[in-house]
């Protein structure tokens, strides 16, 4: 992922909420990552995607913090507040509680912001426990910005 990155010369911001810092944990834990990894926002709390990433607290209360809009709304305001290129986000329920009728456990919305291009959503269910849950996201947020980088 990252030498696709560097390829293409993009700058990368990282998003999250449910992984709590795990996708730019695992793109820092590589030596040399520092020439495309910009920075990585934990936005955990709903204050945090406001006042970090500029989600609309209005967007929060009328779709919830686990939705494709919000997910947007965090990697296009990591792309905007980051000199970076490329942004994932990632927002999701990993259990074991949190969950309603219509939002499961393992009910995950990532987004990928990239400068000039449509900013893309995948929603995910992942099954497994909270840990399984998080791995999955962050593997697939990690495939995700792959893609966007080539």
């Amino acid at each position: 992922m990252l030498d696709a990155a560097r390829a293409a010369r993009l700058h990368i911001a990282t998003a999250e909420s449910c992984t709590g810092g795990l996708v730019i944990g695992c793109l820092t834990e590589i030596a040399g990552s520092s020439d495309v990894v910009e920075r990585g926002y934990v936005t955990y709390a709903n204050e945090a995607k406001r006042a970090m990433l500029g989600v609309p607290a209005a967007l929060i209360d009328r779709v919830g913090a686990v939705s494709e809009e919000v997910a947007r709304a965090m990697a296009e305001g990591a792309l905007a507040r980051a000199p970076a290129d490329l942004a994932v986000a990632v927002t999701g329920i990993a259990g074991p509680g949190g969950a309603t009728p219509s939002k499961p456990i393992g009910l995950v919305h990532l987004a990928v912001a990239r400068r000039g291009r449509p900013t893309r959503h995948e929603r995910q269910v992942f099954p497994g426990d909270r840990a399984a849950i998080r791995q999955a996201a962050v593997a697939r947020a990690l495939d995700l910005l792959l893609d966007a980088a080539r």
